[in-house]
């Protein structure tokens, strides 16, 4: 990532210096947009939450929509774009910001995972799925997300008086955002373990980068606790990203 990083800034300062335009061959260029770049993820991540603000929270949301999209909510997961097609930005809109990204080798999928603040002062986390689309961009194809009270007290304690930039209610907290990127696979891997067993009367879905380094999978069970997981290929082997869980009332739930 650092590498590719000095790659653009370099073409980018060789531009502004007037230099003569520099010519890589095809494969080059395929690799270095086909690298994997979780600040890629972020950038979207943080433009997505900008717009939600400016331009509505609904408006936003079906802006960054992939094709397929699901939003996972109290009873399953529902299709994102039939449910948005209804919906009507509210007057103030939440508010959320990444924590942590995790990407597979080729920067085709990825998984964030951060923090939200509603208006009324409830704070919780998320958990959002990405793919890169033809034209380069990431659009989200699944999200799910719970208000946690723990998160509520602590920020709402910390937090300063709130200035005319409503984005103070989420900026100013963010410490770090963390990015892990999968290892590439050289040879076949066993398929990923799954994240756990399946329960009766339970929902399932998920999904697999096309490189095979990064899986997620969701599950609704009949008690109505709804489940996600994430795993990455590291280190030859398959590791837990994200394990994210939301109690049966709808809470965030630490495990």
């Amino acid at each position: 990532m650092i590498r590719v990083a000095g790659l653009v800034l370099c073409l980018t300062l060789a531009a502004c210096a007037g230099s003569p335009p520099v010519r890589y061959s095809e494969g080059f260029m395929r690799d270095v947009r086909n690298t994997a770049n979780p600040s890629d993820v972020v950038a979207t991540e943080i433009a997505f939450a900008r717009a939600a603000r400016e331009d509505g929270q609904w408006t936003a949301f079906r802006r960054f929509l992939a094709d397929g999209g699901v939003i996972h909510g109290r009873n399953g997961v529902i299709d994102a774009a039939g449910f948005l097609a209804t919906q009507s930005d509210p007057p103030v809109p939440v508010q959320w910001t990444p924590l942590a990204v995790w990407s597979s080798c080729d920067g085709q999928l990825a998984v964030s995972q951060g923090k939200f603040a509603e208006p009324g002062g409830s704070w919780g986390y998320y958990v959002t799925v990405w793919e890169r689309q033809r034209d380069g961009t990431y659009r989200w194809t699944y999200d799910m997300g719970a208000p946690d009270t723990a998160l509520t007290q602590r920020e709402n304690r910390d937090r300063e008086p709130q200035t005319e930039d409503e984005s103070v209610i989420v900026v100013q907290a963010i410490p770090m955002i963390q990015g892990e990127v999968a290892d590439c696979r050289t040879a076949d891997a066993p398929p990923a373990d799954p994240a756990w067993s399946d329960a009766p009367g339970a929902a399932s879905g998920g999904g697999i980068s096309r490189d095979g380094t990064l899986t997620w999978r969701w599950q609704q069970r009949a008690d109505g606790r709804r489940l996600f997981a994430a795993q990455h290929w590291r280190g030859g082997q398959w590791q837990p990203a994200l394990d994210f869980a939301v109690t049966a009332d709808g809470r965030f739930d630490p495990q």
